[in-house]
């Protein structure tokens, strides 16, 4: 009992996880099927096509990564908000959307890159501030390129 007892509480001092930045994964990526919408993901929030979200095994929740269609180089950042994909081979469900962005809708599956990048909040703070858009809309430009 002591043994149990000590476990507990060794376990629930324990700092929660976060995914290292830069954590590099490849393998397949899917999107959610149109029955899904509306749903609850694991996290407990609803299924929203138009959002840039996705499932994955591990990952924390809110956990922001980048990833990239290897076969067009099309990058989106998506947010960790469910657990999946439940298909062997398959590294990550996306949404709707960032599936359309990515290119995957067509063919249903295809083969991405998986990179950390972030929790959610902290992508901010690393695209520089633009004061006023409509007066020089090219101060956008280097926030819009690809992630490094």
């Amino acid at each position: 009992m002591n043994i149990l007892m000590s476990l507990l509480l060794f376990c629930s001092s324990m700092a929660p996880t976060e995914a290292p930045t830069g954590l590099i994964q490849a393998g397949k990526a899917s999107f959610y099927a149109k029955k899904f919408t509306g749903r609850r993901t694991t996290s407990g929030e609803r299924v929203d096509p138009a959002i840039f979200s996705a499932a994955h095994l591990t990952l924390p929740f809110n956990t922001l990564v980048e990833v990239t269609n290897v076969s067009n180089n099309r990058s989106v950042i998506v947010r960790i908000n469910d657990r999946g994909p439940h298909i062997r081979g398959r590294i990550i469900d996306l949404t709707y959307a960032p599936a359309k962005a990515l290119g995957i809708i067509s063919r249903g599956v295809a083969t991405v890159t998986l990179r950390v990048i972030g929790k959610k909040g902290r992508l901010v703070a690393a695209v520089p501030s633009v004061t006023n858009v409509a007066a020089d809309p090219a101060q956008l430009l280097p926030a819009l390129g690809p992630v490094d």
